[in-house]
C-alpha cells in the first residue's frame, strides 16, 4: 500500500513540476492548466491523509511539498481568516463598503442579449457604485461571431451626472471626470484617467480572450485555435503590462481575466513590477476563504476569473462577489478603494 501511496505522490510531483515549469510559457500547457484550481490543495491533503493511516511517511512528505509548491496554484485565500479572527477587513461583508471610492467591475455577458433591459439597468442602478467598470458591450456570438452595439443613449438617461467612456467593447461609467479621452490597450481592454480631486486614478477595464472553443479535442482545428487563442491572449496581457510600466498614476486593474489561479498568465500581474510600485492583488481584503466570480448561475461557484488589482498607492479597502441575479454567468466584484490624495485630505 506505501508502495504505491509513494508512486501516486511521485506522479502528482512530476505533473505538478511540469505546470509549474510550462505554465503560461508554452501554449498547449493552456489546456492542461484548465484544471480546477483546488485540486491542487485536494489532491496533495489526500495523499496526505492517506499517508498519515497507513504510516507512508515519505509520501506524506513529498505530499506536503506539492502543497507548499503549489498553494499559489489553488486559490484559496487564507487572509480571510484573519479577517473572520479579527472582525474586521469587511472584503465579503454583506453591507460594508468603508470608506473610500465605491468601485464595480462586472462581466455583462454580451449588455442584457435577450433580457429585460428594464430589469438590466434597475440593477446596474442598485449597486450604487461611484466608478462602474462593465465587460461585453457587445451581443453576439451567434455562429463565432460578435455584433457592435449602441446604447449609450439609454446608458446616460439612466446614469446622469456620470461620464461616460465607451471603447473597445468595454464601459467605463464614473462620476468623476475623466481627464482625456478614454486609452484603449490591445484589442480588448480600455484605460481611463479619472481626475479625483486633485489627484488622478487610472482605472483598466480588462477582458482577456478565453483560452478554448468547445469542439472535439480530436480535431487538427482545436490546436490551431488554442494556439491563435493563446496568441491573442498573450498580446493582451503584453500590451497591459506595458501601458502599466509607464503609467506614473495610481491604478486599478481590474475585469475578466478568464484566467483562474491555475493558469500561468495570472504570474505577469502577480510579479510585475511597475516604475512606481507593484500591483496587489485585492484578494487580501476579501473575507471570501475560496472566492469564486464564475459560474454565477449554478449553484456550485466554480472559481475566480475575474480578479482586481492596485498600484501606485491605492488601495483596496474592501472587496466582495456580489450575486448578479440572473443576468450574467459572473458574479459582480465589489471594491472600496483609496488614493494616496484621499488619504491625504483625510488626515486634514
Amino acid at each position: 500500500m506505501n508502495d504505491v501511496l509513494l508512486y501516486c505522490a511521485l506522479v502528482w510531483a512530476v505533473f505538478l513540476a511540469l505546470h509549474l515549469a510550462l505554465n503560461g510559457r508554452w501554449w498547449p500547457w493552456l489546456a492542461v492548466s484548465l484544471l480546477p484550481p483546488p485540486a491542487f490543495a485536494a489532491v496533495p491533503l489526500a495523499l496526505l491523509a492517506a499517508a498519515a493511516v497507513t504510516g507512508g511517511w515519505a509520501a506524506g512528505a513529498l505530499a506536503a511539498g506539492c502543497l507548499l509548491a503549489g498553494w499559489s496554484q489553488n486559490g484559496i485565500n487564507p487572509r480571510a481568516l484573519l479577517h473572520r479572527a479579527g472582525g474586521a477587513g469587511g472584503g465579503d461583508a454583506a453591507g460594508g463598503a468603508g470608506d473610500g471610492l465605491r468601485l464595480v467591475s462586472w462581466n455583462t455577458q454580451h449588455w442584457n442579449q435577450g433580457g429585460d433591459p428594464d430589469r438590466f439597468y434597475a440593477f446596474l442602478r442598485s449597486l450604487a457604485a461611484d466608478v462602474y467598470v462593465l465587460q461585453e458591450y457587445l451581443n453576439g456570438f451567434e455562429g463565432g461571431e460578435v455584433w457592435d452595439i449602441d446604447d449609450e443613449e439609454r446608458i446616460r438617461a439612466a446614469f446622469p451626472g456620470h461620464h461616460l467612456a465607451v471603447d473597445n467593447n468595454s464601459v467605463t461609467l464614473s462620476r468623476f471626470p475623466p481627464t482625456g479621452p478614454p486609452v484603449p490597450v490591445g484589442a480588448c481592454s480600455l484605460r481611463v484617467d479619472l481626475r479625483i480631486g486633485d489627484g488622478i486614478l487610472s482605472t483598466y477595464n480588462v477582458h482577456i480572450p478565453v483560452q478554448l472553443t468547445v469542439m472535439n479535442p480530436l480535431r487538427p482545428a482545436f490546436l490551431r485555435d488554442m494556439r491563435r487563442r493563446a496568441a491573442a491572449r498573450d498580446r493582451e496581457y503584453t500590451a497591459l503590462v506595458d501601458d502599466l510600466r509607464d503609467n506614473p498614476h495610481p491604478v486599478l486593474v481590474t475585469g475578466d481575466f478568464n484566467t483562474s489561479a491555475a493558469i500561468g498568465d495570472i504570474r505577469r500581474m502577480r510579479r510585475m513590477r511597475r516604475t512606481h510600485g507593484s500591483l496587489r492583488d485585492a484578494i487580501g481584503a476579501c473575507r471570501s476563504l475560496c472566492p469564486a466570480s464564475w459560474n454565477a448561475r449554478a449553484r456550485l461557484r466554480l472559481w475566480r476569473i475575474d480578479w482586481a488589482f492596485t498600484g501606485g498607492g491605492a488601495r483596496v479597502g474592501s472587496y466582495r462577489f456580489r450575486d448578479a441575479e440572473g443576468l450574467s454567468d459572473h458574479l459582480v466584484q465589489e471594491l472600496t478603494v483609496t488614493t494616496p490624495h484621499l488619504r491625504d485630505r483625510g488626515k486634514n
